[in-house]
């Protein structure tokens, strides 16, 4: 995998992104595609917001673009809004190059300003900085007509993938006379992709992506429309799919082999790189929560690989304490450590870790504090995610073998975020919102770095539990600052200590970029042995090199 280090020296030419047809000869032009992802959620037609957490992965690729695409699977980069980058010898200054010829969606020209724009608009809402980037960040500014210069606090090499990839550009003669940018809907996006959302062209039921003529990669994208139809439950999503009713799927199919696979040998596909943890989050503002010896205990209390094989069908691999995703990210993964606190599924263990913590069995097998009260507990879920079930049946059942008992709650897409986000909740199932890096360093940061999380009621980026260790926050903030590997991997193995000792969240299984696709009618997705994106259509911004690439056979 990509080293922070390597990034600080690499100065990007000026590129396309323009791609040969994988079966030979000049790709051919035209066709519908459509994606099928389980989004537990109809379409909110009123909220077409780049820079709104809840509606960031409808836009972000597809109309809105980054400066520089970072491929999180190998790191490798493609230029796209900026055609150059350049670092200082200090690492405190990073200064783009913007794209000249590029035009907005409704034919104004895109320019540095728009760049500056879009980031002291974040730095002044910031509900809408989502990667937490002015933690780090002193100013940004124009130089000269076509470059923007990004200050730094302190050396922050690892910024770039939040800055270069994860911000997306919006223009300046849009969103200035927008009165309350953190509140917009944005209904008809302006952006500068290769699709567009027309009036009318989202409903409820379907968003539909129609081809920008005004797009400044010459003769792309291939495709003339993609079709997102809205499925609020995995089974339904499951059925289109495997009819062949959808080209590119990206969610969880129980038997994949037979159920998908078999319908049609020649054209149906898979493959699931793993990418991120799945996580039981827990709410450390929330007692008992805020007592590490429960957090030991419901991490020795879960038996992971179980989860994997039943709520996953192996698909997921176990995930590790640690927070490092294995096989993806091995080198950085501390076995020494993680062998040292052995967090297998161990009763007797998590139940003396209990005792410790001042709790006693009751009389229906399960712990009480000294006033009586049980260590029940709702852990939040998204509704029609029937993979996130039965690993929960899992996790309860193994929970309630230590004496803790869990109740599945489950919510819409937007209300499961909206309690995430502001810590209303006591226990949460998932992954974090914000897309992975080309290390583990990425989302160890968005899990435990007290930076991006927010006070009870008000809306978090990461740290959803509310985990606040000035250690942590220390390592994660020395690590961004060396380009020296050695010294990385040291810091690294210090942050896999505080997850096996402080537990701020269990890592459950390994997320991975669920992928399904056709090649009846396409041709020029990524495979393993072209991983040139994350593939999964929720990958952001991902999913736009995928359909820039893909065209008709």
């Amino acid at each position: 995998m990509l080293l922070i280090s390597s990034l600080a020296m690499i100065t990007v030419l000026v590129a396309a992104c323009g791609t040969q047809s994988t079966s030979g000869g000049k790709p051919s032009k035209g066709g519908v595609l459509t994606i099928d992802n389980e989004s537990g959620t109809l379409w909110n037609c009123q909220n077409l917001n780049p820079l709104s957490a809840n509606a960031n992965f409808l836009v972000f690729g597809p109309v809105y673009e980054p400066l520089v695409y970072i491929n999180l699977l190998n790191g490798k980069t493609t230029p796209m809004l900026a055609s150059s980058y350049t670092w200082s010898s200090d690492n405190k200054t990073l200064t783009f190059t913007i794209r000249s010829g590029v035009k907005w969606s409704d034919g104004q020209p895109l320019t540095a300003d728009d760049v500056v724009y879009t980031f002291q608009l974040i730095k002044t809402n910031t509900a809408l900085d989502l990667q937490s980037v002015w933690t780090g960040l002193s100013d940004v500014t124009k130089q000269g007509s076509d470059q923007v210069a990004m200050t730094f606090q302190s050396p922050a090499i690892p910024s770039f993938y939040y800055l270069a990839n994860q911000q997306p550009i919006v223009p300046k003669h849009v969103w200035s006379q927008i009165k309350d940018p953190v509140a917009e809907g944005n209904p008809v996006p302006i952006g500068s992709g290769p699709f567009t959302i027309a009036q009318g062209g989202c409903t409820p039921q379907n968003i539909a992506y129609t081809r920008n003529p005004n797009y400044w990669q010459s003769g792309l994208p291939y495709l003339d429309k993609v079709n997102y139809p809205a499925f609020t439950d995995n089974d339904p999503a499951n059925q289109y799919l495997a009819a062949g009713k959808a080209e590119w799927g990206g969610q969880f199919i129980p038997n994949i082999d037979t159920y998908y696979v078999s319908k049609d040998k020649a054209n149906h596909h898979y493959w699931f790189p793993p990418i991120q943890n799945v996580n039981l989050f827990m709410n450390l503002s929330v007692k008992p929560f805020d007592n590490k010896l429960v957090r030991q205990a419901l991490a020795y209390g879960i038996d992971r690989s179980k989860v994997s094989k039943i709520g996953e069908y192996g698909y997921q691999p176990p995930g590790s304490q640690t927070g490092i995703v294995i096989p993806t990210f091995h080198d950085w993964y501390d076995s020494g450590q993680a062998a040292k606190y052995d967090y297998k599924f161990n009763p007797t263990k998590a139940q003396s870790l209990l005792q410790q913590a001042g709790f006693t069995k009751g009389s229906d097998g399960i712990f009480k504090d000294g006033s009586g009260k049980r260590l029940s507990f709702n852990v939040i879920s998204i509704s029609g995610y029937t993979d996130w079930t039965a690993s929960l049946q899992v996790v309860q059942d193994n929970l309630k073998q230590i004496g803790v008992e869990i109740k599945e709650q489950d919510s819409s897409h937007d209300d499961y975020f909206n309690k995430l986000f502001t810590g209303d909740f006591q226990l949460g199932y998932g992954s974090l919102s914000t897309l992975p890096g080309p290390n583990p360093w990425y989302e160890l940061r968005n899990t435990i770095y007290s930076q991006t999380t927010a006070p009870l009621g008000q809306t978090a980026s990461g740290d959803y539990g509310r985990f606040n260790d000035a250690n942590a926050d220390k390592l994660i903030e020395q690590f961004a600052t060396t380009t020296d590997a050695t010294e990385q991997h040291k810091i690294m193995n210090q942050i896999q200590e505080i997850m096996l000792e402080q537990v701020p969240v269990i890592p459950v299984t390994e997320s991975v970029a669920w992928y399904q696709y056709n090649t009846k009618v396409f041709t020029g997705w990524p495979t393993k042995d072209n991983p040139y994106a994350a593939p999964a259509p929720w990958n952001t911004p991902d999913w736009e090199q995928v359909l820039l690439r893909v065209h008709k056979k």
